[in-house]
């Protein structure tokens, strides 16, 4: 596999807002949404996609994922809301 890592961010639709890694965001999403992906989002739908970015190898991407799932609600509803280029330096910044 040659595509690199990304992060994304999925909002059910209560609100709640989940964070995954994946190489390929479209097909994990649509499996989120067919009930074949995370248990925790299993007839939570319509989900949305709210946020993705580049989250180089596995290794940083799974620090990435860490990182954001560590913030509060109002700090990822504040990334959501800014969609930085640079999830890094925006977790340096506001995390």
């Amino acid at each position: 596999m040659n595509e690199g890592w990304q992060l994304y961010i999925v909002q059910t639709a209560a609100g709640v807002l989940y964070t995954g890694i994946s190489t390929d965001v479209a097909r994990r999403v649509e499996q989120h949404r067919s009930g074949r992906g995370a248990r925790a989002l299993r007839g939570k739908g319509p989900l949305a996609l709210v946020y993705r970015c580049e989250a180089g190898d596995r290794a940083a991407a799974s620090r990435l994922e860490y990182r954001v799932k560590q913030l509060s609600r109002q700090q990822k509803l504040r990334l959501v809301a800014h969609q930085p280029d640079c999830l890094a330096s925006w977790l340096t910044q506001n995390g």
